[in-house]
């Protein structure tokens, strides 16, 4: 038989184990709680008006330490780089306007807008000006968009798959333009455009040339699609669409 001493001995070593037991236990519940109110503070700080990101412009947790640069196809993410003038003592709390504008002086960047994603990464989304046409030129193709303005594009190094016009000719460029937003699928397919005398086009389909007046309409165009669907049923081989008659599509067999 055990005596009253002995049992509050034993009582007394499982309570002192309990305890030792607990106090190793309290460090990770004491850095999850540190953790979280760091993370408040931090939202504190961010949700403030303006003395929240001026105090976290001073930490070194907060230093630029990526750029990511989205949307960029024809431009240089290195000249995108290099007109930032962002370096490692920046903050990603800095302003952002001042970034944006210095993008936009891009004469290939129509907008910009910088992001930031905690801690240290700037993150950039460009929408570049969109080639419509290659323009022969001296020396080579020159790159243009509808507004019929050349883009700093060199397609002898960089691949630009647009229609060929002869000439800078702002009314095809926008009606190039039109027709990329607006029909995709039949931009896809003209190789060229040229003139033919005072006020005819020649729109080329890849092999299929259609002509039409210089006044064309996309809606106008759009009538050759299904006239090709036809012919193509009938096994018929056009060599030419002709849309310079009202109301009238003559496609010329061969």
């Amino acid at each position: 038989m055990r005596d009253e001493g002995s049992e509050a001995r034993e009582a007394g070593a499982k309570s002192e184990a309990s305890g030792v037991g607990e106090s190793r236990a309290a460090p990770p519940l004491l850095s999850r709680r540190v953790l979280l109110l760091g993370g408040a503070i931090l939202v504190l700080l961010a949700a403030s008006p303006w003395w929240g990101p001026a105090i976290m412009r001073r930490m070194s947790f907060f230093r630029v330490r990526r750029v990511e640069i989205l949307g960029a196809h024809y431009v240089a993410p290195g000249d995108i780089l290099t007109r930032l003038h962002v370096d490692t003592m920046a903050s990603v709390w800095d302003p952002t306007k001042p970034l944006v504008a210095r993008i936009a002086t891009h004469p290939e960047i129509q907008s910009a807008v910088v992001r930031r994603k905690l801690p240290g990464t700037l993150v950039v989304e460009v929408v570049e000006r969109v080639p419509v046409a290659l323009v022969q030129a001296a020396g080579g193709m020159r790159v243009y968009d509808q507004r019929g303005v050349s883009l700093p594009i060199d397609p002898a190094n960089t691949l630009v798959d647009a229609p060929v016009l002869m000439q800078a000719d702002a009314r095809l460029l926008r009606l190039l333009g039109r027709m990329r937003e607006q029909m995709p699928e039949l931009y896809a397919r003209v190789s060229a455009i040229r003139r033919v005398g005072k006020d005819e086009l020649v729109v080329q389909l890849n092999s299929l040339p259609v002509r039409a007046m210089q006044d064309v309409t996309l809606e106008r165009l759009a009538e050759v699609e299904p006239v090709e669907g036809d012919l193509a049923r009938k096994q018929l081989r056009v060599t030419e669409i002709d849309l310079r008659y009202r109301d009238q599509v003559i496609a010329r067999l061969q």
